[in-house]
């Protein structure tokens, strides 16, 4: 399972509905729609700034992720921005891939 933090940012409409519904009920319906998706909620807050509702999930795949995403902007009352996490374990071996070629611009 991959990680990814979603960042929810609600339209007036979308707040409205959270407000009717309650912190509580919108984080049950995440937890309903991340599970059928074949995955799981790690975290679930909400925020002020920039995002309303911070989330983290496991999900099986980018391609699961990315139609969790266009299913809920489809709405119209919500906004995700979503970023997939990398454990320190990844981030290791990351670092050890030697066959990774990079040319700054400008630079020869």
């Amino acid at each position: 399972m991959a990680k990814y933090l979603i960042q929810a940012s609600y339209t007036a409409e979308g707040t409205r509905g959270v407000m009717k519904e309650g912190g509580t009920k919108r984080r049950q319906t995440v937890e309903a729609h991340v599970k059928a998706a074949g995955g799981s909620v790690e975290a679930f807050y909400f925020a002020f700034g920039d995002a309303d509702a911070v989330v983290i999930v496991d999900l099986p795949d980018n391609a699961t992720a990315a139609a969790l995403s266009l299913a809920v902007n489809s709405s119209g009352l919500v906004a995700l921005k979503t970023q997939v996490l990398l454990t320190p374990e990844e981030i290791d071996q990351a670092s050890k891939k030697k066959d990774v070629k990079y040319r700054a611009p400008g630079k020869r």
